[in-house]
């Protein structure tokens, strides 16, 4: 097999050879991106994200808690209930960081934590520092308690470890943990029938499984997946629709709930599934998958219409400025994606992935990688009030008191190339597209690829061969849905499938894949009512928005309107935002009601209260906005 640059030769979600999949993950160290959107990402991920990471854990408290647990420090607990899980996804981070390149003060740094997660572990196995200061008894509210939840995230924490740094020390705390839970949960005598408020321990305790061959966690995993929707929390006095516990996973028909929540179960399931061959289960996930891509997505790829529950709302519910779209959603809904693509093999699943990744994730966290977004509205009005931390209102934050998504941001940044592509027998399949290298281990040898593109600021996308195995070869590579007009090597290629070269590739060889990067405008469907009467500027895979400081002096955002008629054009701006391509549109500026008004109602008939002023708007990658200070920003425009 051939040798990574970083030796690591599984990711974060690797099916066993006997795992119900189409397609096999390339791992992180067979692909390299060097420039770009993802590079830029990566380089402020690793030199201020991840390190400020770590401070801020230590400011908030939560370092301090595994530090009295482990006896070294004394004091009480503080933070929310479930802090550990933010350590846990901090150390997911750096050891996928380090895996992408070696670093031996990031090394250290992870294993002086882990060393105070083992000396904080009871020697049952148990393991959770805030309720176990806080004399809270175990498992006693697991609704709210999130002691599974946290147990998870350090499952998934181990794995990265030691699939991307070789050491073994954090997964001996998680197969002593994994074994208590396997211990204590499950319909035997003397266990607790319980589930978690909070899922992420199914996807974990696969991933485990995967790592350690043991079947009783992917048993467990499966368990807990079927005790949804049987009355468990209910039980508890709890709601069940906001924990995704009214239905049977395999029963339900759409997404309902916390919407992360709702996602990570969706990708635990997904991974049973895979594992145990359930068809049936499969088929059910699929059906969930497209009624919320359907009806409860954003066109950002935001999943979550309510603050209330941080939930999904009912179908086509999906106001632009109180949307909710938590960052953490776009990363779980990712992750849900990945995985039913690879069971699947449906180009749609890899378009979710890049919408989800380019648009809902990318949001939520400044050009800078320091500050973030809790909430990703699609729109912040002129006079918006910050009510309360996680505000889009008060702009980007240093950190949260909930602090769950900039951690979560940091292990998705450090572990993108795993999303990259495919590759088993004969087949190599590209599903995003960055500057870089792919390397893929194939039958008759290795397909070494260079990709040279500006994407997604360009639609040109070419594949130099460096080296080529000594067998026939088939190379797939994504044509986005939006992308009708693509072509490859000028022959055209149908848009929402993978376009396939089968023969023997050379070191030499070019596969150029052109995709139509026009801007345009798109419509929502008429159910949607916070945007009847509106359109939306997309170009390539990216979403755009009206920011405040690209408009004409006096043009307020709120008072923007948009001419159908008139022809969008575009223009990169390596000036801008770390270098933006723009697109420009022609509008007019719409004053509202007379401000001595005493109502905002009049008959339908009544006009503005101004005159109409032609002008020319300007938009921005949704991404890229607030980087400049808390601004009035619209992705949906009225029309003129």
């Amino acid at each position: 097999m051939t040798t990574t640059p970083s030796g690591t030769t599984r990711g974060p979600a690797e099916p066993t050879s006997d795992a119900r999949v189409l397609l096999r993950p390339l791992a992180p160290g067979y692909v390299t991106v060097d420039a770009g959107l993802w590079r830029r990402s990566a380089d402020v991920n690793r030199s201020a994200a991840i390190p400020g990471g770590l401070e801020q854990l230590a400011k908030a408290g939560n370092l301090r808690n595994l530090e009295i647990a482990a006896g070294v420090a004394d004091g009480e607990a503080t933070g929310p209930i479930f802090a550990d899980s933010d350590v846990h996804k901090w150390l997911e981070a750096a050891a996928w960081e380090y895996a992408r390149e070696p670093d031996e003060q990031l090394l250290a740094d992870q294993l002086h934590v882990t060393s105070l997660l083992a000396a904080a572990q009871a020697d049952d196995g148990y393991l959770d520092s805030v309720p176990a200061l806080r004399n809270v008894p175990r498992y006693s509210d697991l609704p709210w308690s999130h002691e599974l939840y946290c147990a998870g995230h350090l499952f998934q924490a181990a794995v990265a470890q030691v699939r991307g740094t070789g050491r073994t020390e954090l997964l001996d705390v998680a197969v002593k943990l994994a074994d208590h839970l396997v211990a204590t949960f499950g319909d035997g005598t003397g266990q607790l029938r319980e589930v978690d408020g909070h899922p992420v321990i199914e996807m974990a305790l696969v991933e485990l499984y995967r790592e350690t061959g043991t079947q009783a966690y992917l048993d467990l995993a499966s368990w807990f997946v079927e005790a949804r929707g049987t009355g468990i929390i209910e039980a508890h006095g709890k709601q069940p629709t906001y924990f995704s516990d009214r239905v049977k996973v395999r029963e339900a028909t759409t997404v309902e709930g916390h919407a992360v929540r709702a996602v990570y179960l969706g990708a635990g399931a997904a991974d049973v599934a895979i594992e145990t061959g359930d068809a049936e289960l499969l088929a059910a996930l699929d059906t969930q998958y497209r009624a919320m891509e359907r009806g409860k997505q954003y066109l950002t790829g935001g999943l979550g219409a309510r603050w209330e529950g941080e939930a999904f709302g009912d179908p086509y519910e999906l106001p632009t400025d109180r949307g909710y779209a938590e960052t953490c959603a776009a990363i779980g809904g990712v992750q849900w994606a990945w995985r039913m693509l690879l069971a699947t093999g449906e180009a749609r699943y890899a378009d979710q992935i890049e919408r989800m990744l380019l648009n809902g994730f990318l949001a939520g966290v400044s050009l800078s990688g320091t500050e973030y977004f809790y909430v990703n509205p699609l729109q912040l009005r002129s006079d918006a009030h910050a009510e309360e931390d996680r505000s889009p209102a008060h702009g980007r934050r240093g950190w949260f008191d909930c602090a769950c998504c900039p951690p979560n941001i940091m292990r998705t940044v450090s572990s993108f190339t795993g999303y990259v592509a495919t590759a088993d027998g004969p087949s190599l399949q590209l599903h995003q597209y960055a500057p870089g290298t792919v390397t893929a281990p194939l039958d008759g040898g290795t397909l070494r690829l260079r990709v040279e593109t500006a994407y997604p600021d360009e639609g040109s996308i070419a594949l130099h061969v460096e080296e080529g195995p000594d067998a026939e070869t088939t190379l797939a590579l994504r044509v986005p849905a939006w992308a009708d007009g693509a072509t490859l090597d000028g022959a055209p290629v149908l848009a929402g499938t993978y376009a396939k070269v089968t023969r023997r590739f050379a070191a030499g060889d070019v596969v150029r894949l052109d995709l139509p990067m026009t801007p345009r405008l798109t419509s929502a469907d008429p159910r949607v009512d916070a945007v009847r009467g509106c359109v939306a500027i997309e170009r390539g895979p990216l979403v755009y928005a009206l920011e405040q400081p690209d408009q004409e002096a006096g043009a307020v955002v709120d008072d923007l309107r948009l001419d159908v008629s008139g022809a969008l054009s575009d223009e990169f701006r390596g000036d801008l935002l770390g270098g933006v391509t723009v697109v420009r549109a022609h509008g007019a500026v719409v004053p509202g009601p007379d401000a001595e008004a005493t109502t905002p109602y009049g008959p339908a008939t009544t006009p503005s209260a101004g005159p109409v002023r032609d002008v020319t708007l300007t938009a921005i990658p949704y991404y890229a906005w607030a980087n400049r200070g808390p601004q009035p920003m619209r992705v949906w425009i009225p029309t003129r």
